[in-house]
């Protein structure tokens, strides 16, 4: 597979980036936190129990505030197989869709095992991150889909029925291949999705999501990426229903003050196509990323696919330091986060210095193996 153009980093290219690939991961994991304790609830059992604005802070949920959820899990095991990808074109076994879905495999291993086991030589170091071991309301469909060693592809996809939003909300990582043509980040977004999610809504959600992060790490407006997710999509038979939606976000722009009825007439559902608009919605109309995130998780929906999905927009488009500190302090995982968001971005910008054809470096191979 060809990544097509290959960007040049000077320095302060590289601290953008490096910024924006923090922003879109540590923002993602903070939507998700954020809504995890309403999830599921209607408005008005949210009003009732945290008053008439809805939830301002992280609420106790998994026994902690600032816990996430498998949303966060997924995305995290995204990127190490990205980067795993990255680390084996050397090898010329270059078939990223193959790596993400191994990685996703020891995601899986996390969902039924005690504890990391040391004798898997090919674990790296994410998989033995022991707080990712607990299970955090993960999808059927995920735990199905990476249940065995058969990968699902589009032609033959996994549980090819589902619609629901697990395959877009673990997406944003794909966006973060700047090195990439467009068209690219959403094919394998698509082929990805494939691997748990057989509907052509959920597929193309996750390929939209992930070509509009993508403008976003490449410095675009929020608006100029949706229109560039529209235009890929609108060549593709099946992206029907992704592109009405995102139609619909874009129009509930211009149609009031923001809030839970405009929110909840683009869709209250789990499906792919409604989560991706409204975690848009909110993204293009929060004053701030604390007002988009408020906006995204208070509402009769599924909260925390919907703040993840903001947020990983909102981060990626103004990096970092716009994340409230006050939300990230409480964050869970907060270090492993960072720790593989600037790992992701060392390995985009500087791969070639830590592993080529003739050198490597050790430290770096045992971080992410290529076996």
């Amino acid at each position: 597979m060809s990544t097509g153009t290959t960007a040049v980093w000077g320095r302060a290219q590289q601290q953008d980036f490096r910024s924006r690939v923090r922003g879109s991961l540590l923002g993602g994991a903070i939507g998700d936190a954020l809504g995890a304790g309403v999830s599921g609830l209607t408005l008005e059992a949210v009003r009732e129990a945290h008053g008439t604005d809805g939830v301002a802070d992280f609420v106790a949920v998994h026994g902690r505030r600032g816990a996430v959820t498998a949303v966060t899990q997924l995305t995290l095991f995204t990127v190490d197989g990205l980067i795993r990808a990255q680390v084996r074109r050397d090898t010329g076994a270059w078939h990223p869709p193959t790596d993400v879905y191994r990685a996703h495999l020891r995601w899986a291993a996390t969902q039924s095992a005690w504890g990391p086991d040391e004798r898997r030589k090919d674990n790296g170091w994410l998989a033995m991150e022991e707080w990712l071991y607990t299970r955090r309301a993960p999808t059927r469909e995920c735990l199905a889909g990476f249940g065995d060693a058969t990968m699902g592809t589009l032609a033959v996809p996994k549980n090819p029925a589902a619609r629901d939003s697990a395959a877009l909300t673990r997406s944003a990582p794909f966006g973060l291949l700047v090195g990439w043509e467009p068209q690219l980040v959403l094919q394998l977004a698509v082929e990805c999705a494939a691997q748990t999610h057989g509907h052509a809504t959920a597929q193309f959600a996750a390929g939209a999501f992930a070509v509009m992060v993508h403008g976003l790490a490449r410095g675009e407006t929020l608006d100029g990426s949706v229109q560039h997710a529209l235009a890929l999509l609108t060549e593709r038979p099946g992206s029907e229903q992704v592109t009405e939606a995102l139609r619909q976000a874009l129009g509930s722009v211009r149609q009031g003050i923001p809030g839970p009825a405009l929110i909840e007439a683009l869709g209250d559902t789990d499906s792919a196509d409604e989560v991706l608009a409204v975690g848009l919605y909110c993204a293009l109309v929060g004053e701030d990323v604390r007002h988009g995130l408020r906006l995204a998780v208070n509402h009769s929906g599924p909260s925390a696919a919907t703040g993840a999905v903001c947020g990983a927009l909102l981060g990626a488009l103004h990096g970092e330091t716009s994340l409230p500190p006050a939300w990230l302090a409480e964050l869970e995982g907060r270090s492993t986060l960072l720790e593989l968001a600037d790992d992701f971005a060392m390995e985009m910008t500087q791969g070639p210095a830590l592993h080529s054809p003739t050198a490597v470096a050790p430290g770096w191979l045992a971080r992410y193996p290529r076996d």
